[in-house]
C-alpha cells in the first residue's frame, strides 16, 4: 500500500502547522507529521507555559505589597497544585485551538 502526499510537514509546530493548512488551503494533499501535540516547543513547554507561571508570580507579589497602595489583605498563600491546573489550562485551550485549525483546514 502507498499513499501520495504533496507535501508532508514534520513538526507541527508554528511554522509546520501553518505550512500544512496553507498546503491544504490551495489544495495539496498533506500529511503533517508531529510526535507529542500540536504547536512545538514554545506552546506546549517553552513560552507559554512560562508566561503563565510568570502571570502567577506577578500576581502574588502584586497581592502581597497590595497593603503598600492601600489594599488590605492577609492571608495570601501559594497554592502550587491550583497553579499548575491554570498553566495546563491555558496550554490545553491554546493546543486545542491549534487542532482545530489544522482540522477545519484539511
Amino acid at each position: 500500500m502507498s499513499v501520495h502526499y504533496d507535501l508532508v510537514v514534520i513538526g507541527a509546530g508554528p511554522g509546520g502547522y501553518v505550512a500544512a493548512i496553507r498546503a491544504a488551503q490551495l489544495g495539496g494533499k498533506v500529511a503533517l507529521v508531529e510526535r507529542g501535540n500540536v504547536g512545538g516547543t514554545c506552546l506546549n513547554v517553552g513560552c507559554i507555559p512560562t508566561k503563565a507561571w510568570v502571570h502567577t508570580a506577578l500576581l502574588l507579589r502584586q497581592t502581597k505589597h497590595a497593603e503598600d497602595f492601600g489594599v488590605l489583605s492577609s492571608g495570601v498563600e501559594f497554592d502550587f497544585s491550583r497553579a499548575v491546573r491554570n498553566k495546563d489550562k491555558v496550554v490545553t485551550q491554546l493546543v486545542r485551538g491549534v487542532g482545530g485549525l489544522v482540522k477545519a483546514n484539511g
